[in-house]
């Protein structure tokens, strides 16, 4: 049943053949690129025009394969004898599968192991992009795994070993990589090797040895959260510095620094107190251009709605350039943003309510894009707003906020305005993202239980909203100390109550029925007395009565009675405070 054989197939009629007839058949000559005469007959195509019959070039393998089925496969052999041999290795191949020595997925990873790694990436991402993946994600796994195996020297998928791998990871480290760039490469090609296993292109991932690095022990960025007097400073000076620029001043540059005879003055630095002076300067400059004047300042608001908004939602910066005016449902109680899974971080859909004030600055901005911008009408691919109040429509692929590509530069730009230090005393940073970072903060600050903060940063982790979105210097840890008790270190010694010499004093009582040095408990009202463990004071004692016992009993009779009664006797004149609360 095996054997090899060159394939006939068909071509185009190549320029410049010439057309002759032998034995009754018509054939064409011509020469190849190498030069060569070839001579193949001519028949007509499907669609009527000739076409030249000849062999192909390298011999096709024929055999019956471990699972009986009949493979045609091309050995890429121009010889005949190469190509058996080839044959003789698949058949080799089919007889260890048949007699169990080899699996099937096996023998099929061994067809794979010779491909070019670059046709698996190109697979794996088009399966990405299947998936809903985002197209950032789709891009950074391109480019990490492309950029190892380049560096490494891997061509083909047989070629994808732990130790290259390993050894460039340490490299990058030593030239100052930071762990979390390390970690995201091996993740990277990790990824790729464990869909190449689920496709049965390898046996097993070659990378599973590699362990990450703890980033924290070597954490480039560390960002902080912001305070809310911070974050109304920077609302501010984003609102009004577009066109404040155009009302800065302009001062004499020092001699050192001039470039040219005509290099002597340049801008002043704009400062949070010169502020309101230069938007002045601005109205009076841009007198006759009402238009410029009005388009910065929706610039500056579009800008401040921008902020507010990634500190209101907790939505990252790519999360909120991907929302549309589709997005935003402002007529529904309570307001909300629905966020696609394709645009989310984690894959997964949400819907995000929005505060009172943030939906009504969201209503007036689309109320100013529908006067700015022309809107179609009689499409059924519109959206309408009634929650705007205008007879108006927007098309639904219209950004919901004006994200521009370099906003971390802006940012910077406010922060240095406002007064606002990029970095801290602990060394943590400022930037886009550490408005995420103050939403987390602030919740947590405000008193939101744990599992709810967790639940509005969509995080899978409890710790990665406690430890990593929390910043310690946001919550009030002076504030916290202030439910310790008073230890003073002068003054009178502490008097003890005139209830404890009796042990009915209660130490959950506040300062203001007990001791004026307690501080206020809320173990009282959520745990029993210690004195009187599981019987409330305010019960009565319903215990069924006692039976009696027999008289020839060696206790007697009346002893557990009398001992009861007293007991009783002794516990009810605990419960009441003669001194504190004297009987009526």
């Amino acid at each position: 049943m095996a054997t090899v054989y060159r394939k006939t197939v068909t071509r185009p009629l190549p320029e410049g053949a010439e057309l002759l007839t032998r034995k009754g058949r018509q054939l064409a000559r011509w020469r190849d690129r190498k030069g060569e005469r070839r001579t193949g007959t001519v028949i007509e195509g499907r669609d009527g025009t000739l076409r030249v019959s000849v062999e192909s070039a390298t011999y096709i393998a024929k055999y019956r394969d471990g699972s009986g089925v009949v493979r045609e496969v091309s050995t890429g052999c121009r010889s005949k004898d190469a190509a058996l041999a080839v044959l003789r290795d698949l058949v080799e191949r089919a007889e260890k599968v048949r007699a169990g020595v080899v699996t099937a997925a096996d023998d099929v990873v061994r067809d794979w192991l010779p491909t070019p790694i670059t046709k698996s990436i190109s697979d794996y991402t088009s399966e990405l992009r299947d998936r809903g993946r985002s197209v950032k994600h789709i891009a950074d796994c391109q480019r990490l795994t492309s950029r190892v195996f380049d560096d490494c020297s891997m061509i083909l998928l047989r070629d994808v070993t732990a130790g290259p791998v390993e050894r460039w990871l340490r490299d990058r480290s030593v030239e100052g990589l930071a762990p979390r760039t390390r970690n995201s490469y091996l993740q990277a090609v990790r990824g790729f090797c464990r869909w190449c296993v689920e496709k049965g292109r390898l046996l097993a991932d070659p990378t599973r040895s590699i362990a990450k690095v703890n980033e924290s022990c070597d954490r480039r960025r560390r960002r902080r959260s912001m305070l809310p007097v911070e974050l109304q400073r920077l609302i501010y000076v984003t609102t009004w510095r577009p066109l404040a620029e155009r009302g800065r001043l302009t001062v004499a540059k020092p001699r050192t620094e001039r470039r040219g005879k005509r290099d002597t003055w340049t801008l002043a630095p704009l400062t949070l107190a010169d502020l309101p002076a230069a938007v002045e300067r601005a109205r009076e400059r841009l007198a006759d251009r009402p238009q410029t004047i009005a388009k910065l300042e929706r610039r500056g608001r579009g800008r401040a709605l921008t902020y507010k908004a990634l500190v209101l939602t907790g939505l990252r910066r790519s999360e909120l350039a991907s929302l549309t005016v589709a997005d935003a449902i402002l007529d529904a109680e309570p307001p909300r943003l629905v966020l696609d899974a394709a645009n989310a971080k984690n894959g997964e859909a949400a819907e995000l309510p929005l505060r009172t004030d943030l939906a009504d600055d969201l209503r007036t901005w689309l109320g100013g894009l529908l006067a700015t911008k022309s809107a179609k009408t009689g499409s059924d691919k519109m959206v309408r707003l009634p929650a705007i109040g205008m007879p108006a429509v927007l098309t639904p692929q219209t950004p919901l906020f004006v994200v521009p590509p370099q906003l971390i530069k802006i940012f910077d730009a406010d922060l240095a305005v406002a007064g606002i230090a990029k970095q801290d005393d602990r060394g943590r940073t400022l930037d886009v993202h550490a408005l995420r970072h103050s939403f987390g903060s602030l919740l947590s600050a405000g008193g939101v239980s744990p599992r709810t903060a967790q639940a509005a940063m969509r995080h899978s982790s409890i710790d990665l909203t406690m430890n990593v979105y929390t910043d310690p210097r946001v919550l009030d840890v002076a504030g916290a100390l202030n439910v310790l008790p008073a230890l003073p270190l002068e003054g009178s010694p502490y008097k003890p109550h005139p209830c404890e010499a009796t042990g009915s004093y209660d130490r959950g009582q506040t300062a203001s029925t007990a001791n004026p040095n307690v501080v206020h408990s809320v173990a009282p009202t959520v745990a029993p007395n210690s004195g009187n463990w599981g019987k409330p004071e305010a019960l009565a004692d319903n215990s069924p009565p006692r039976s009696p016992q027999p008289r020839n009993e060696k206790t007697p009779r009346n002893a557990g009675v009398s001992r009861g009664s007293s007991e009783r006797r002794r516990a009810e004149s605990n419960r009441r405070c003669r001194i504190c609360n004297p009987m009526p």
